[in-house]
């Protein structure tokens, strides 16, 4: 039904758009009394089998929403009643800011893919804080934070860690975004010696506190493989929790969609299906290089059931989504977690069918 009626009439809208209407009608479901237990018997899955414990927090199911869906953390509960194991808000900035010109968000049907430039636009973070104090029990979120577009690159520690501790009691672990190619400045931050002034004054912080939140680095699809072992390294050497790869990619290569109309959207970065083998090599990488020690979040073109299943497969520990559900509309998590549990049941029936064979022998 989604994607034969619901999608093509939305899609007749413009993008942006569309996400408002989204937003308020999630908010709006949330008021109304029993929403959310119908929305759970409809769209979520429980069993054993999906659930996951990642750098010591306990998830329902190992698929969850990408930073950049619910940027003022609006409507974090209602998508985790649509079966998300965890939900990633913002990217939030210390003070609000409204991003990058409009337009600002395109549609690229023939390419199953999305391209945005929306520049780290939210309401700031304490309208984030308000917003999180309505969190469920039982409700995982993570906080996508970066910097304010007009605060200095020398001085972006200061706003990750001013992020770091206002938002530390309300979140279950950080993402420290220096990939995004949508704010000016924000990917030369990804080398070893940047990213580690970020992240030191984050762990002396974390040092002095009692409860523990883990920390990972967002990276980019573009970083050539000698960077992303640059990152991976940083990951080693210190106290670092993981990785999540990946952003979005400024790469144009190999679209279906006519060279007029991307010259006619211009910049921003491209998410979607022909990102899908780059963001699965990646999580390959960085898997390899650490030897799977270290956690890893599997983002970037997971558009089908076998995408999520190759980036597990990839050695990613948990993956997340956004325009896969933009395109497969609000069961794609449903959709991941059965194919998940029928992949277990199927191993353990073949294991089961194995041990009196062996023993026969």
């Amino acid at each position: 039904m989604y994607t034969q009626i619901i999608r093509p009439l939305l899609f007749c809208l413009s993008p942006e758009n569309v996400h408002k209407l989204t937003i308020a009608a999630l908010r709006f479901a949330g008021y109304i009394p029993g929403s959310k237990w119908l929305m759970e018997k409809l769209f979520a899955v429980k069993h054993p089998a999906l659930e996951r414990e990642v750098f010591g927090v306990k998830f329902a199911n190992p698929i969850g929403i990408a930073a950049g869906f619910d940027k003022n953390a609006e409507v974090y509960n209602e998508l985790s009643a649509l079966g998300y194991g965890f939900v990633e808000v913002g990217t939030v900035t210390p003070k609000g800011q409204p991003g990058n010109p409009r337009p600002r968000l395109f549609r690229l049907p023939k390419d199953r893919a999305i391209i945005n430039r929306m520049g780290f636009n939210n309401h700031g973070m304490q309208n984030a804080i308000e917003n999180l104090h309505n969190r469920r029990q039982g409700t995982i979120v993570g906080a996508n934070i970066g910097k304010n577009s007009l605060t200095p690159i020398e001085e972006a520690p200061a706003d990750y860690l001013k992020l770091f501790r206002n938002l530390y009691q309300y979140v279950d672990y950080f993402v420290v975004n220096v990939s995004c190619p949508n704010v000016a400045k924000v990917t030369s931050l990804q080398n070893k010696q940047s990213v580690t002034e970020i992240l030191e004054p984050l762990f002396e912080f974390r040092r002095g506190q009692s409860q523990y939140r883990p920390i990972l680095l967002k990276i980019s699809p573009d970083l050539d493989d000698a960077s992303v072992d640059d990152m991976t390294d940083v990951m080693i050497e210190t106290p670092l929790d993981g990785i999540v790869a990946t952003n979005t990619t400024t790469s144009r290569a190999g679209l279906s969609t006519d060279q007029k109309t991307i010259d006619a959207i211009g910049n921003g970065g491209l998410s979607g299906a022909p990102l899908t083998k780059r963001a699965v090599e990646v999580v390959r990488r960085v898997h390899d290089r650490c030897q799977g020690r270290y956690p890893i979040i599997g983002v970037g073109g997971v558009m089908t059931v076998e995408d999520a299943k190759a980036m597990l497969d990839a050695g990613a520990s948990l993956v997340q989504v956004y325009s896969g559900m933009i395109y497969n509309g609000p069961s794609f998590a449903r959709q991941i977690c059965k194919r998940l549990i029928a992949d277990y049941e199927a191993a353990k029936a073949a294991e089961t069918t194995k041990q009196p064979a062996e023993k026969a022998e």
